[in-house]
C-alpha cells in the first residue's frame, strides 16, 4: 500500500485543529505507512488486542481468509501514539481510511484516550474491531486461531508473517501479551 500524499480527508473524518494522533496497536506499529513526527509508548484503557478480523484481502483469500488484530471491547492495550506530520494531517486520514476501512474492512474509527508512559493523555484515533460486521470472526480459541493464521496467504504476505511481526515489535517495545504469545507457540506448533 502507497502513500499518496495528494488525496483528501473522508468526509467520516474531520482533520483536527492542533495534532493528529492515531494508535498503533497491530500492523501500524511496524508498518505504519504515512509521514509521522514522533512515536511513543502509549496505552488505551477499554480495549484488547486480539486476531478476531477476517482478512480475505491482504492476509487471507475469500475461500481460506486470515485473522488480523482488531480491538475488542475490555482490558487495556498497549501501543503506539504515532503523531502525523501536521502539513500532511488530510493525506494521512484519508490513506488511513483507504488502509483500514476501505482494504481492510471490519473497523469502526473511534477517538480513544492514550496515556503515554511519560504521563501524557492525548486524543487518538484508532481503529476498532466492528462486532456487528461479517469481517469479525468472534471469539475463537488458541487453537482455531492458530489454524487460520497458519493455513492463510494474501496479497501483502502470510498470515504468519503478520503474526511474527506483530510479535517481533511487542518484543522490541517491552510489551507483554499473554495471549498473542500464546497464539505465537502455537502457530509455531504447527510447523
Amino acid at each position: 500500500m502507497l502513500w499518496s500524499e495528494h488525496a483528501s480527508a473522508p468526509a467520516a473524518l474531520s482533520v483536527p485543529d492542533g495534532p493528529l494522533w492515531v494508535f498503533a496497536y497491530g500492523s501500524l506499529m511496524w508498518d505504519p505507512g504515512f509521514p509521522h513526527e514522533t512515536i511513543q509508548p502509549a496505552w488505551i484503557e477499554g480495549y484488547a488486542r486480539t486476531f478476531c478480523v477476517r482478512s480475505s484481502g491482504h492476509r487471507g483469500t475469500p475461500e481460506r481468509p486470515g485473522l488480523v488484530v482488531g480491538l475488542t471491547p475490555g482490558g487495556r492495550c498497549r501501543g503506539l501514539l504515532i503523531r502525523a506530520e501536521d502539513r500532511h494531517k488530510g493525506s494521512v486520514l484519508d490513506y488511513l481510511w483507504r488502509r483500514e476501512m476501505d482494504l481492510a474492512d471490519g473497523y469502526v474509527p473511534r477517538h480513544v484516550a492514550a496515556h503515554g508512559d511519560d504521563g501524557s493523555r492525548v486524543d487518538a484515533l484508532t481503529f476498532v474491531a466492528d462486532l456487528a460486521h461479517e469481517a469479525y470472526a468472534g471469539v475463537l480459541t488458541t487453537e482455531e486461531t492458530a489454524r487460520r493464521i497458519a493455513a492463510a496467504h494474501g496479497q501483502r504476505g502470510s498470515n504468519r508473517d503478520y503474526l511474527e511481526r506483530t510479535l517481533t515489535q511487542l518484543d522490541r517495545l517491552g510489551i507483554l501479551d499473554p495471549g498473542l504469545t500464546r497464539l505465537g507457540r502455537a502457530v509455531g506448533a504447527l510447523g
